[in-house]
Parts: structure tokens; C-alpha cells; sequence
């Protein structure tokens, strides 16, 4: 049984860290205005990626803000959810 949790709280954070990263990597894209914001599919992708993640990207956002017009806050939040899903896998382990 806590194997499988074990399993599931993985997933999600793996899931969830995708998503991060897909953020930046759609930031990027409408910055170079690879992407187009006005499409509706595009919009409808954006929207749905920055509400899954701005609660979490928000205040780190506010921590550590821009710097040159580059935003470092999905970074750090990757770094931290991997910390937080090693040190779960420990405790369990442990």
C-alpha cells in the first residue's frame, strides 16, 4: 500500500514538474513570438498551463523576481519540487 502512494506522489510530481517546464518553455515561445496568443488553441493551452501552475510559480516569483526580463521562478520551483520528492522517497525508504 505505501509503495503504490509512494508511486502515485512520484507521478504526480513528475507530472506536475512538466508542467513547470512546459510553462517555460511556452514563455519562451510567446516571447520570440514563435506562438501565436490570439490563436484559440494556444490560448486555451496557455491558460490552462498558467492556472496549474501560477499558485505555486507566484510567490517564488515574488522572492525572486525577473532579471533582464528573464524569469528564473520555474527553475527554482523544479529544483524544489525534486528536493521534496527525494526527501519523501527517503522518508519512506528510511
Amino acid at each position: 500500500m505505501v509503495g503504490a502512494l509512494l508511486w502515485l506522489f512520484n507521478m504526480m510530481m513528475l507530472l506536475y514538474i512538466l508542467a513547470v517546464f512546459a510553462v517555460l518553455v511556452l514563455s519562451w515561445l510567446l516571447a520570440f513570438k514563435v506562438i501565436d496568443p490570439e490563436q484559440p488553441l494556444a490560448a486555451r493551452v496557455t491558460r490552462g498551463l498558467f492556472a496549474l501552475t501560477n499558485p505555486v510559480l507566484n510567490p517564488v516569483r515574488r522572492i525572486i523576481p525577473s532579471i533582464g526580463g528573464l524569469d528564473f521562478s520555474p527553475i527554482v520551483v523544479i529544483l524544489l519540487l525534486e528536493f521534496v520528492r527525494r526527501v519523501v522517497d527517503s522518508l519512506v525508504a528510511g
